[in-house]
């Protein structure tokens, strides 16, 4: 599309003055601009299916597109991910790590990701009557499966569960939280000696921006320096 703006726009720069096309382009960026980052990301698909999708239909976090452009580009196949909540997070982050605990509170929705994940992926239910309910079929669920590379809070008593993630957290790991404006989590956080970078931004499908926050000790995997800077409308 940009390419295709550029292309007939350019006689127009050619053949008119300055004074001209100037602010005709100015005018036409501001348009374009908003609709082009539409198209580009899958905003307007995901808020016409109410779904968070990119462009081609396949499922995004409903994170921040920011933090949603941090994570893609790093290798997570050998890397365990524990989500509290489920949802298009998961379809995403399925296909792309060695193994997944989801934890839902909704039964019907957790019936319907079920079918559609990998066999390494698991979607378990955790009461929602009380923060100590959830607690503690959280903990039954996580028994013994020891710590995870990525815990993404997104669900269920987030700020309860901060301390929960922490105890899980392998030490190169890092905790994504989204939705980081509300829910005390940087009180609760304040507890533990760890860093925090927040991705504020436009979310698929929504109309205000948000911020998601990551939360990481300083050996974290995913900040490593060797990590490539990606275009990724070329890449």
């Amino acid at each position: 599309m940009l390419t295709t703006i550029q292309r007939v726009f350019a006689p127009v720069k050619r053949l008119t003055p300055r004074w001209f096309w100037s602010p005709l382009r100015r005018v036409a960026t501001a348009f374009f601009a908003p609709a082009l980052f539409s198209w580009r990301e899958g905003h307007f698909r995901s808020s016409v299916r109410a779904a968070s999708v990119d462009r081609h239909g396949e499922p995004l976090p409903w994170y921040t597109y920011p933090s949603i452009d941090f994570l893609r580009v790093r290798d997570f196949s050998r890397r365990r991910v524990l989500e509290f909540g489920a949802g298009q997070s998961t379809l995403w982050w399925a296909p792309r790590v060695a193994s997944l605990v989801s934890i839902e509170e909704d039964r019907s929705w957790a019936e319907k990701l079920r079918p559609r994940l990998p066999a390494h992926a698991e979607v378990h239910l955790a009461s929602m009557v009380s923060a100590e309910a959830c607690l503690a079929d959280v903990g039954r669920i996580l028994e013994g499966r020891g710590l995870f590379d990525v815990i993404v809070i997104d669900g269920l008593y987030r700020r309860e569960l901060v301390p929960v993630a922490v105890r899980a957290l392998a030490e190169a790991g890092m905790i994504i939280c989204d939705n980081s404006e509300g829910y005390g989590f940087r009180e609760e956080f304040l507890r533990h000696a760890m860093s925090r970078v927040d991705f504020y931004g436009m979310v698929p499908g929504v109309i205000l921006d948000h911020c998601t926050s990551i939360y990481f000790r300083s050996d974290a995997f995913a900040f490593e320096a060797s990590q490539p800077i990606v275009d990724k409308y070329r890449s």
